[in-house]
């Protein structure tokens, strides 16, 4: 895979045009301890990692923090942010582009590629459908206690038509007797 990766190590350039130079140009700071680029040999991913902190440096720069025209700050931001998405479809596209030559020359692993994501996705189910029958055990297990603890006061003899006055009498104290 190494050896169909042109463009992406040093010494080597993708197909296609782009700008060659690192962001870190005047009142445009590179991050401290970023080693300076050898202008002529950057890959993609240089541009790419390049183009990324110019974003973040054209955001913290002391040029823009201090500067008073905010359409100059927004122009400036705006094209680092566009640098970075331009790169950033570059590489995509050159991903995209090896992605197509292994179909075409392996074929056979686009499939087991294939097989593997739906082997994963099948485990992940799975182990989802285990999680909701563990809990539909739990919540029948519950609904099993609530209904026996309903059933205890049940199993008397339903009361009959008069079984309310009874009870209602009982509690009642004696009624005191009458002297004759």
């Amino acid at each position: 895979m190494a050896s169909s990766m042109g463009g992406m190590f040093p010494g080597q350039q993708p197909p296609g045009p782009h700008p060659v130079g690192g962001p870190s140009g005047p009142g445009q700071p590179g991050f401290p301890g970023s080693a300076p680029r050898a202008p002529g040999n950057n890959t993609l991913v240089d541009e790419l990692e390049a183009s990324f902190e110019a974003c973040f440096a054209s955001l913290v720069s002391q040029d823009y923090v201090n500067g008073t025209d905010q359409e100059e700050i927004r122009t400036g931001v705006d094209q680092c942010i566009q640098k970075f998405l331009d790169v950033a479809r570059q590489t995509e596209c050159f991903f995209l582009q090896k992605r197509l030559q292994l179909s075409v020359q392996k074929p056979e692993q686009v499939v087991k590629e294939d097989v593997s994501e739906l082997r994963n996705e099948l485990q992940r189910k799975e182990l989802l459908v285990q999680k909701h029958l563990t809990k539909l055990h739990h919540w029948q297990q519950v609904l099993e206690d609530v209904s026996v603890q309903h059933r205890k006061p049940s199993d008397l003899p339903p009361p009959g038509p008069l079984a309310f006055l009874e009870q209602a009498s009982a509690s009642l104290p004696p009624a005191p007797l009458k002297p004759n």
